[in-house]
């Protein structure tokens, strides 16, 4: 069966500034591709997007594609020009080929997205998991973004308020001796009880300074720190994770790593307590998996996280989360939120730090 695919491009605005130590996001530029037995014109899709509902009478699918342009490996100046030459080649057999958009990461997993969108009755449910049918919930780690201690230290406690147990806090913009005051403060305030403290630093600190780093920051019982250092430094990054006080998150270091043969080297010799696994970046659904069984087999701790997808790609993701076994119990999927012109009538609900499906 031939099947036609369409791509929208769309412009998400943050409600605020979203700043990490790689810099601030003000906009954020993501594509839609649906998927179809017929030819779709770009308005019918754009109504479509609007109309969740549709999908599934329409017999149409949809994925979001949402390279981060400072970040993703597959982002280009011409970057609408290629989803559509992949796309072609996947689906013009009519039976998707994902393998060869093995090195097209963030497009890939808007393929696979909008097939399992395609394939389900609804469009919506894109597996047969409780949480897909609306009767569990996932829990979240609450995001505290990079802004003023004063900000940091209103949103901490906002997080708390709102009953999370699991506050992420990206660091690494500000003066470190700041940071670390903030995060003193805000352990002398809530004790490890309240929360599981995981730090974010986005590679934001040098091969000298790093061990100085953690060794402050031993104190606060942190749960973990994500990409203390920029990647590519797998020998430095190994001898990191054997001496570190807290235990080490690989995030960027797994971007541009899609040979199975080469996940496994990089996990066989750097060894980090964790991998943070977000499909956007990191292989789509099928990438994300094989890292899943690598990091079974090595016994390293994983979670799933968004990458500042709007609605559509977090429904995708949180439904990928509860098909998965193994995960650590919070996981990273709370982004949806940041935007303005959001992609509403997904089911997605947010109740204390449970996120939920409404069938």
């Amino acid at each position: 069966m031939m099947l036609y695919h369409c791509v929208l491009p769309h412009t998400l605005v943050f409600k605020n500034l979203a700043i990490t130590s790689r810099g601030a996001y003000r906009v954020r530029n993501v594509w839609y591709v649906f998927l179809s037995s017929m030819p779709l014109q770009a308005s019918d899709c754009a109504r479509l997007l609007q109309s969740p509902s549709e999908w599934g009478n329409r017999k149409v699918g949809v994925g979001e594609i949402a390279p981060l342009y400072d970040l993703s490996e597959d982002y280009t100046d011409n970057f609408e020009e290629l989803i559509d030459v992949c796309c072609r080649k996947c689906f013009q057999s009519g039976c998707p080929d994902f393998a060869l958009l093995k090195a097209y990461p963030s497009i890939r997993f808007g393929a696979e997205t909008a097939w399992l969108s395609y394939c389900s009755a609804d469009g919506l449910a894109l597996f047969d998991t409780p949480f897909s049918r609306g009767e569990s919930s996932l829990r979240i780690n609450g995001l505290v973004w990079m802004g003023s201690i004063e900000q940091m230290t209103l949103g901490a406690k906002s997080k708390v308020d709102a009953g999370f147990k699991c506050i992420k806090c990206k660091i690494g913009a500000h003066d470190f001796n700041q940071e670390l005051m903030f995060l003193k403060q805000l352990r002398r305030n809530y004790p490890k009880t309240y929360f599981q403290l995981r730090l974010d630093a986005n590679g934001a600190y040098s091969v000298e300074s790093v061990e100085q780093v953690l060794h402050e920051l031993k104190c606060l019982d942190v749960h973990s720190i994500e990409q203390p250092i920029k990647k590519g430094q797998w020998e430095f990054m190994q001898k990191l994770c054997e001496v570190s006080p807290i235990p080490i998150a690989l995030d960027e270091e797994l971007i541009g790593v899609n040979d199975f043969k080469e996940k496994t080297k990089l996990l066989e010799i750097i060894r980090p307590q964790y991998i943070v696994l977000k499909p956007t970046l990191h292989g789509g659904i099928g990438g994300t998996l094989e890292w899943i069984k690598l990091a079974k087999q090595f016994k390293i701790g994983y979670w799933i996280t968004s990458a500042l997808e709007s609605n559509v790609g977090l429904n995708a993701i949180a439904q990928l989360a509860s098909v998965v076994e193994g995960a650590e119990p919070w996981q990273g999927l709370g982004t949806g939120g940041l935007f303005e012109q959001n992609i509403e009538g997904l089911g997605l609900k947010l109740e204390g730090e449970c996120l939920k499906r409404e069938s």
